[in-house]
């Protein structure tokens, strides 16, 4: 009893119902970043003492994973509480207002407006348009730029697929005049102002182009780069209709050439290069709140829209349904909550706006398909009853518990991973009978019902057809 009522005592105090002004908000997107973190330890050369240093400061969510490991489908869940199932935007089209499900919702910003919020912006937050979402909005600066006249390292393909080292100055990259500009913005923005502000820095880096300065890339010399643990054989136990999902029509190249063409290590470089710059932009931007005057009363979350494959599974990119396609960071810092806490239970960017609803006593939504975080904000092993849904097109879905991931397919097949000893998911447990009752709870968590796919002509269209074209066969 004395030691419960210890703890009530901590919960009582450090509320955040005991600061009188609203808080303000700071919502950091970061894309295409996977676990390669120093906090997630996804990889054992990553560099990034800045989000490993707002980590410290508030939760990490260490099992978070997004709404579809695209681009635009997770971040218009994520802005509008919605799943992808649930909207039929699955794919990089069609913008979250062209879905008739969504265009007449608010966004997470536009919410925030509506109570009182002074709304801020630079970089990207959605997947395009963001102007249209803030009052204010500082531009893009320059967006996946600046590029090389001729590519660097992949001679074919996509524009965008490249990397290497390139320009030679930070100051030319996009990601750190964003920076800037919010460093400016929290400078300028005075204790008293009569609205709280919600401010959204959206980097672009680790996304391809993988450019940095080289003074980046000289923290991993290339010829002490370690490679992703692969398994030669690991899809021998997928069905045809999972592998056509993750490589028909994709624009990344295949697995194959990035090793006969000896770009494997120079690849991995460019991506903890690149992660490297983005983490010292984001040092920037939380040294900037740090000597301001909105430090204590701030609101940080930092997130990725999805993960992405480095010759995991025998594939680049994301746009899969795997740990590793799927899984993304997530840290919550809000002012009265504990620091330095970490918590295994699953979550999603899905629940960030739930979240933020909460901490900022807003109204809640009911109509919101994600839950508030706060219950693990307060105790890392707080019960959680909640897994994480995601989906890459109508039909195949994965389920992430607390220690398992399983998968359903248009096709009717099944996959099932044990992370207790499958980290890397090479042994799909299926057909297991130690697993019958597992599988059969993670079943019960696909929706019941899933808007068709909206139409579009991206990749991920392109993709999901030519994979459904396997079941006509």
């Amino acid at each position: 009893m004395k030691h419960y009522l210890k703890n009530l005592l901590c919960v009582t105090v450090f509320l955040p119902s005991a600061i009188s002004a609203k808080p303000n908000v700071l919502l950091i997107s970061i894309d295409d970043l996977n676990d390669w973190t120093g906090c997630l330890g996804g990889h054992p050369q990553a560099k990034t003492p800045h989000i490993d240093r707002l980590a410290k400061r508030g939760t990490l969510f260490a099992n978070a994973h997004c709404q579809s490991p695209v681009c635009n489908p997770s971040r218009a869940s994520l802005m509008t509480g919605r799943h992808p199932h649930s909207s039929g935007v699955y794919f990089l089209g069609p913008d979250l207002k062209k879905a008739p499900l969504l265009k007449h919702l608010d966004t997470l910003p536009e919410r925030f407006a509506k109570h009182g919020y002074r709304t801020l912006a630079a970089g990207k937050l959605f997947h395009t348009g963001d102007k249209r979402f803030f009052q204010e909005y500082g531009g893009s600066n320059g967006g996946f730029g600046p590029r090389p006249k001729k590519k660097l390292s992949q001679p074919h393909g996509h524009p965008l697929w490249d990397w290497g080292a390139f320009p030679d100055n930070d100051e030319d990259m996009p990601d750190h005049k964003i920076a800037q500009w919010a460093a400016g913005k929290l400078k300028e923005i005075p204790k008293d102002e009569d609205k709280p502000f919600f401010m959204g820095v959206g980097f672009y880096r680790p996304h391809v182009p993988m450019y940095a300065p080289k003074k980046w890339f000289d923290l991993f010399p290339r010829h002490e780069i370690k490679l992703p643990v692969v398994k030669e054989h690991d899809r021998d136990d997928l069905s045809e209709y999972a592998i056509a999902l993750t490589n028909e029509n994709h624009v990344s190249p295949e697995h194959s050439w990035i090793k006969s063409a000896g770009q494997w290590e120079h690849a991995v470089q460019s991506y903890l290069a690149s992660t490297a710059f983005v983490d010292h932009c984001l040092g920037l931007v939380l040294d900037a709140l740090d000597a301001s005057p909105h430090k204590d009363n701030t609101i940080v979350v930092l997130f990725s829209d999805h993960g992405f494959h480095l010759g995991e599974k025998q594939r680049w990119a994301k746009r899969t349904i795997w740990e590793d396609g799927d899984r993304v960071p997530l840290i919550v810092a809000a002012p009265g909550y504990k620091s330095g806490n970490k918590t295994n239970k699953p979550a999603q960017l899905l629940d960030i706006f739930p979240t933020l609803l909460e901490l900022a006593d807003l109204p809640r939504d009911n109509q919101q398909e994600g839950h508030s975080l706060v219950p693990l904000l307060m105790n890392s092993q707080a019960e959680w009853p909640h897994v994480s849904l995601s989906s890459f097109g109508k039909g195949n879905y994965a389920v992430r518990s607390e220690h398992f991931r399983y998968i359903s397919y248009l096709d009717g097949s099944e996959e099932f991973y044990d992370h207790r000893d499958d980290s890397h998911e090479w042994n799909n447990q299926v057909g297991n009978k130690k697993y019958v009752q597992e599988i059969a709870a993670h079943r019960k968590h696909l929706p019941v019902r899933s808007e068709d796919v909206l139409p579009g002509n991206s990749t991920g269209h392109k993709a999901y057809d030519a994979a459904s074209r396997l079941l006509k066969e």
